[in-house]
């Protein structure tokens, strides 16, 4: 069946004292993602599409399988990216100095005919 309301609020406790943690580590593999994705590599194109995803995920949608493309490190920072962005408090592109007109690079780059719905 399913689990106690005691074991739900340690969990979501738990979660929630692992949140500061989470943050950084997000936050440090945004700051290395993003350099990737502004490079025009097949790599680069998953990354940025991913970004994109977070950004605005009806307009720019993502295939996850298209994980498996990238390499062992970039893999993982694009989970810590999710883990970052499950409980967003501000939005992914507001997290980096001018994450706005990077976001709009990548727009241009990797998505120029998406038109925001």
């Amino acid at each position: 069946m399913g689990r106690s309301i005691s074991a739900t609020l340690a969990k979501a406790l738990a979660y929630q004292l692992q949140r500061p943690a989470i943050v950084t580590a997000g936050e440090q593999a945004l700051h290395r993602l993003i350099p990737v994705a502004l490079r025009d590599t097949s790599q680069s194109r998953v990354v940025a599409r991913l970004l994109l995803n977070l950004y605005d995920g009806s307009t720019y949608p993502f295939d996850l399988t298209e994980l498996r493309l990238l390499d062992l490190e970039l893999f993982e920072d694009s989970l810590r990216v999710l883990m970052l962005d499950y409980t967003p408090e501000v939005e992914v592109h507001d997290r980096v100095p001018n994450g706005a007109e990077i976001w709009q690079r990548l727009i241009a780059m990797w998505a120029p005919g998406a038109v925001a719905k």
